[in-house]
């Protein structure tokens, strides 16, 4: 959605490489921290995490104000 690689991903929420990889091949859930980071980069670039609602937990994309 972003287009992010992951070591941009892994720039913006300042956690290794490693931890985005792993994470991403679910060889590992990262410490609550370094999800948290995560989280809060995606945000930041956009993302918008959409709580379960009966259809299941998803993500957007935010509307960007000024943008029809």
């Amino acid at each position: 959605m972003l287009g992010w690689s992951q070591t941009d991903l892994a720039v913006a929420a300042r956690v290794s490489r490693a931890t985005v990889v792993d994470f991403e091949r679910g060889l590992r859930i990262p410490h609550r921290n370094n999800l948290a980071a995560i989280r809060e980069a995606l945000e930041s670039g956009g993302i918008q995490f959409i709580p379960e609602n009966g259809g299941g937990a998803g993500v957007r994309l935010a509307r960007r104000s000024g943008i029809i």
